[in-house]
């Protein structure tokens, strides 16, 4: 008799704790889709102001902004429902810009113009908001990636096919623009 209440009592318990591991993973799951499409959310809200953007550019250098309105428009509104997807469309933003800013600078009166400034600051905090987006997809997948790798989550999180998530990385040719502080400091 108690051989078998201590068996119904630890099939309570395993099974609690695999409904509760199964939510908890479920919860996480969710937590990084959201996080993508966060992402994606501010990254075609950031299209959008370079669209603006170029616009703009567009009454000083016709022929290069036509060609970034074409680009923008392709770009806009794919899907960016992965890591590496979330990579590619800020690798091309990254680029679009750069070429946005050089048609600013051979243009004084474009730069000087208050709808450009106004349009690049809009610019600059969404790329201040895709930044904070792709810093909580990494936090949430670290959480899911510490339970689908820890005992005993992991056994569930395998049963379930739950498994790790990809984390967003920094482009390289952004690494490249950071500034060396080694040098800054350096002691003569």
């Amino acid at each position: 008799m108690t051989a078998l209440v201590i068996i119904i009592v630890l099939a309570i318990v395993v099974g609690g704790y695999f409904i509760s591991t199964q939510r908890s993973l479920v919860n996480l799951d969710e937590l990084c889709k959201n996080a993508l499409s966060q992402i994606e959310v501010q990254l075609n809200s950031r299209w959008d102001a370079v669209l603006a953007l170029a616009k703009t550019a567009a009454q000083y250098a016709k022929h290069e902004s036509e060609t970034l309105i074409e680009v923008i428009k392709q770009r806009r509104g794919e899907q960016v429902n992965t890591p590496e997807a979330v990579n590619e469309q800020t690798s091309a933003l990254g680029q679009v810009m750069g070429r946005l800013i050089a048609i600013g600078e051979a243009y004084p009166e474009l730069k000087a113009a208050g709808l450009y400034q106004e349009t690049m600051e809009g610019v600059k905090q969404y790329e201040e908001n895709v930044r904070m987006s792709r810093m909580v997809y990494n936090d949430t997948a670290t959480k899911m990636n510490r339970m689908v790798r820890q005992w005993p989550s992991s056994i569930v999180a395998s049963l379930l096919h739950f498994g790790q998530k990809e984390y967003l990385k920094v482009d390289e040719e952004q690494k490249k623009s950071y500034p060396n502080l080694d040098e800054a400091f350096k002691k003569d």
